[in-house]
């Protein structure tokens, strides 16, 4: 197995011609044209079974008998099994067989040699999940997901090589199970960075991962504000790329990144409006599945009875007594709740949460809370938590909710629409005995729809299935589970209003950021000090000199 990544073809064997009219990297689809890429027909399909079938033969025949004992037996029956998977090896080597069997080849001694399989977050040292170095998030203007390397959180350490290597396989091979193999698209944020954090031999190793190792996986590499030190060692990396995809990399700054990631998913320092911040637990971008509504799954009786009740929920006070007055009546609520879990009718809906909370304001949602959920635990036995949506647009937004653990939440409504400038609450409850974990998360996806459709379940269910990727706004929030002494019903009133406490943690965040803030003041003020003085320096210079000049002009006339 070769430690260099082997440069892709430029063209393919004399003869080897029939399925190479396509120059691209990109498989081509049968969706009638409608994403851009070449239309797939009847002798293309053919085509390409049978070169999966003689590459399955193959192996089988020239591989599979001398070196069975150094691959991993799941990859061998994925092989066999997943169709999907054969054709993007055939499709990364320009459906050249041999060199096709080459790769599979290569990538499966390393696959069991890095025991891709079994890679999970138990087998990793979590400060490598906790330095944020590597992560998933967000999409680029073509829909692709974006792998992110924070190089200037990058130290060059022997030692820790082969760990950081195992989670950068980590990350490629949970994404590719999720995902079903849908490229990525890689981002260098080379932002603050210098000599020090360049590492060849690891970014080597993420560029063979795509080049030898994960077929058909990358789109393009996104290169943001590298300093002009490292342009000889980028050589050497277009190298590794080989000619072909050279094209891939996209050496950008703050002023062009945009061509490629909207700034919806770009941080402020690249010019982008992205709030997320990078944190660990729970993983980024865990998988999210529907949750079930609080009634069991989402059906049309189901539906029109939360639309009754948004109806109702979303009207707004005339006057401030009357909110008041209100406010007190949801807290009466919560107290019934105290004495009765089982009353699953009570009214949970505190409007003044809406006041209270942080809220984080999207171009089509302002959702509240912005980061958190707060539970209780099991002493304090909150179970419910409250999020509120408001459509800051001029047409119907449709949303769903999602979750990282279905089986323990019901939500109501999980998936509806909110009309142009209301406001509805979306109650997320604890199910059964199960107990809120810091892993919990919860996604919600919303997009406009057209006047013209409707908002019954039959079309939301078409419409998130027609709408574009990159037309979806998402926002994720945590779990936060409040550990308390305090009374029942004190926990209950508190997390009904989601009204967060103030943790050590969030104290030392805040001391971290206050000691930043001020060591970067304090450069400010040691760069003024030095330029002061040089300034000094320099009129004490200029003075002398002025006065030697007219001390020679009046010896001369003297």
């Amino acid at each position: 197995m070769g430690v260099w990544p082997r440069p892709l073809p430029l063209a393919p064997p004399p003869g080897v011609t029939r399925l190479l009219l396509r120059r691209s990297f990109l498989p081509s689809c049968s969706c009638r044209g409608r994403c851009g890429r070449p239309r797939r027909t009847m002798a293309d399909r053919q085509d390409k079974a049978a070169l999966i079938a003689e590459t399955r033969r193959r192996f089988e025949a020239e591989y599979l008998p001398d070196k069975s004992d150094k691959y991993d037996s799941r990859d061998v029956e994925r092989l066999q099994q997943d169709d999907k998977w054969v054709e993007n090896y055939l499709i990364w080597r320009h459906d050249v067989v041999d060199d096709t069997l080459k790769m599979i080849d290569e990538s499966f001694q390393w696959r069991k040699e890095y025991a891709v399989n079994d890679l999970t977050e138990s087998v990793l040292p979590k400060w490598l999940f906790e330095s944020g170095a590597l992560f998933l998030h967000g999409y680029d203007k073509e829909g692709y997901k974006l792998f992110w390397f924070k190089v200037k959180l990058h130290v060059r350490d022997q030692k820790q090589q082969l760990d950081k290597k195992k989670l950068v396989a980590f990350w490629l091979e949970h994404y590719a199970k999720r995902d079903h193999g849908k490229p990525l698209t890689v981002v260098f944020d080379m932002a603050e960075t210098g000599i020090s954090h360049i590492d060849l031999d690891f970014v080597r190793f993420i560029v063979n991962c795509f080049t030898d190792y994960y077929p058909n996986f990358l789109t393009k590499i996104v290169i943001f504000e590298m300093p002009w030190i490292m342009n000889a060692a980028f050589k050497i990396v277009k190298g590794w790329l080989g000619p072909d995809a050279i094209s891939m990399l996209k050496f950008t700054n703050k002023s062009d990144v945009q061509e490629y990631i909207s700034g919806e998913y770009l941080p402020p320092h690249m010019g982008g409006t992205d709030s997320f911040k990078y944190s660990y637990p729970p993983l980024v971008d865990d998988d999210f599945q529907t949750p079930l509504c609080e009634n069991g799954p989402i059906t049309s009786e189901d539906e029109h009875e939360s639309k009754e009740e948004i109806d109702t929920d979303t009207k707004e006070p005339g006057d401030v007594n009357e909110e008041q007055n209100l406010n007190q009546k949801k807290m009466n609520s919560v107290e019934q709740i105290a004495k009765s879990e089982e009353n699953d009718k009570t009214e949970f809906k505190p409007k003044n949460a809406k006041k209270a909370l942080t809220t984080f304001k999207g171009p089509l949602l302002h959702i509240s809370p912005a980061e958190e959920l707060y539970f209780g635990s099991k002493e304090t036995g909150e179970k419910k938590c409250l999020i509120v949506l408001t459509n800051v647009t001029k047409n119907v937004v449709a949303f769903k909710v999602r979750t990282t653990a279905p089986e323990k939440y019901r939500v109501k409504p999980s998936n509806s629409s909110c009309e142009p400038g209301t406001s509805l609450d979306i109650i997320v409850s604890l199910h059964g005995g199960f107990s809120a974990s810091l892993q919990d998360r919860f996604l919600i996806m919303a997009a406009e729809m057209d006047q013209s459709s409707g908002s019954g379940v039959p079309e939301l269910a078409q419409f998130w299935k027609e709408v574009p990727r990159t037309k979806v706004m998402e926002h994720r929030l945590r779990c936060h589970v409040i550990e308390s002494s305090k009374p029942s019903t004190l926990t209950l009133k508190e997390n009904a209003l989601n009204i967060p406490a103030k943790t050590n943690e969030d104290l030392h965040m805040q001391l971290t950021h206050l000691l930043h803030i001020n060591r970067r003041l304090q450069e400010q003020i040691d760069r003024c000090l030095w330029f002061q003085q040089l300034s000094v320096v320099l009129s004490s210079l200029s003075v002398t000199i002025v006065a030697f000049c007219f001390y020679l002009a009046y010896t001369q006339r003297s």
